[in-house]
């Protein structure tokens, strides 16, 4: 046996060893990210933040969402004052903010502490007109929430949901469904990572024909999660298992947000 045919043994017995070793950790990396914990709204504090134009249901709303929060564990704090955003001393131990506040407005300083709450990591979450239509004037605060309603062409209609990631744990496990609603035509921040997709018809208005518009995202406004959903105009709508299903894993995701690491992506597509 020479040397070279020891040496040759010596580098493939090397190679099959870092191959072992890569699996290995990949496998380690994998196991723990299946056994990562899921999101949870136990002991987390949340405000909830009603009021505005009535046609959105803003209380029956509230009537769903905060006893289903209490009942995963949460300490929930209700208001029907805006005016609870510039009790800093308040927004200091918020972990999650849930707003149904469509139009109205906003005064500096209650815009302000928001702002500022969810740029140190409070998440935000909200669903259709109640954080998409808000404070028609106040562009800090569309930029926040990644959105702004601008038309729902034929009003009340029936339309369709695409489900674009199938990975994501907000709409993992879901597919296409059908709605009769609102479809809402937004103006978009492009950074934000889009979930869930509509598209156009034209029958309605023929010049965005074939358009296709994000329904559900994720996005961050400084350190603060913030999740968006254009489903859910009035209370009805959460009768389909996916509407409410997809809010409440929302909700859920934008209330870890000082418990987990920055979520990264670079030019999301849909």
């Amino acid at each position: 046996m020479n040397n070279t045919y020891i040496r040759f043994r010596g580098w493939v017995t090397a190679f099959f060893a870092v191959i072992l070793l890569f699996s290995q950790c990949t496998l380690a990396e994998k196991k723990q990210e299946d056994n990562s914990p899921e999101p949870t709204l136990d002991g987390k504090k949340v405000l909830f933040v009603h009021g505005g134009w009535e046609g959105h249901d803003p209380e029956p709303t509230r009537d769903l969402f905060v006893p289903w929060m209490r009942s995963e564990g949460a300490q929930v704090i209700v208001s029907d004052s805006l005016g609870v955003y510039t009790n800093e001393e308040l927004m200091d131990t918020l972990d999650l903010v849930v707003q149904i506040w469509t139009m109205g407005k906003i005064s500096k300083e209650q815009e302000e502490g928001l702002l500022k709450a969810i740029k140190r990591g409070v998440g935000l979450a909200g669903w259709h007109g109640g954080i998409g239509d808000s404070f028609r004037n106040n562009v800090k605060y569309q930029f926040m929430v990644g959105g702004q309603w601008v038309a729902h062409p034929g009003g009340v209609i029936d339309y369709e949901v695409n489900v674009i990631d199938h990975n994501d744990p907000v709409t993992k496990g879901m597919e296409d469904f059908a709605m009769n609603s609102e479809q809402y035509y937004m103006h978009v921040d492009p950074n934000v990572n889009v979930l869930a997709t509509t598209q156009f018809s034209g029958e309605h208005a023929n010049w965005i024909e074939g358009c296709t518009m994000p329904v559900v995202w994720k996005k961050y406004f400084g350190k603060g999660r913030v999740f968006y959903s254009s489903l859910g105009h009035v209370i009805k709508d959460f009768d389909g298992k996916e509407v409410l299903e997809i809010q409440k894993r929302g909700i859920r995701w934008a209330s870890e947000s000082k418990y987990h690491s920055f979520e990264e992506w670079i030019n999301p597509k849909y």
